[in-house]
């Protein structure tokens, strides 16, 4: 970064912070503002996708976000970019299920950038067998996408599916 460069960013958090000293009003309208649209846009997009929406991923993560598995599992890891977490986790995940998960009983909580879901998802395996699973994902938004996530869930079920039920 240049001198100019910084010296402008410089400015711009100087300026931020004294309108913040300036106006703390304005500022918790601002914050709270941002915390009810993150949450309505996450929202909105777990709607759809419970009824019958097949876009989640593509909708509500932004290109460059960073998706992290939890947990010791084989599946648990960092998948940088939307592209390599649909195409190493969702998809391999997807074909293995004759009916696609869909999410119920969603809770969502937010604070400013950060989004927390808790919900639960069904599905059917390719196998017959019903798939159940608890999902706590915590998403940190900008500009309405999510730019990081964490994903805590039973690594054993879902692991359970990508073993027992082959690939398509």
């Amino acid at each position: 970064m240049n001198r100019t460069m910084l010296f402008v960013a410089a400015a711009l958090t100087a300026a931020a912070a004294q309108a913040r000293a300036a106006d703390p009003e304005a500022a918790a309208s601002s914050a709270q503002s941002r915390t009810e649209e993150n949450r309505r846009i996450v929202t909105a997009a777990f709607q759809r996708w419970a009824a019958g929406g097949t876009s989640f991923f593509d909708e509500i993560l932004a290109p460059n976000a960073v998706w992290r598995i939890e947990g010791s599992g084989s599946s648990a890891g960092v998948f940088n970019g939307r592209a390599e977490f649909v195409e190493s986790a969702v998809r391999p995940f997807a074909s293995r299920l004759s009916s696609p998960a869909r999410p119920i009983d969603l809770r969502v909580f937010a604070d400013g950038d950060y989004v927390v879901t808790h919900w639960e998802g069904h599905a059917t395996a390719r196998d017959g067998a019903e798939y159940r699973n608890r999902y706590a994902w915590i998403f940190r938004m900008q500009g309405g996408k999510v730019v990081e996530a964490w994903a805590f869930l039973d690594l054993t079920a879902y692991d359970d599916v990508l073993r027992r039920v082959p690939a398509q």
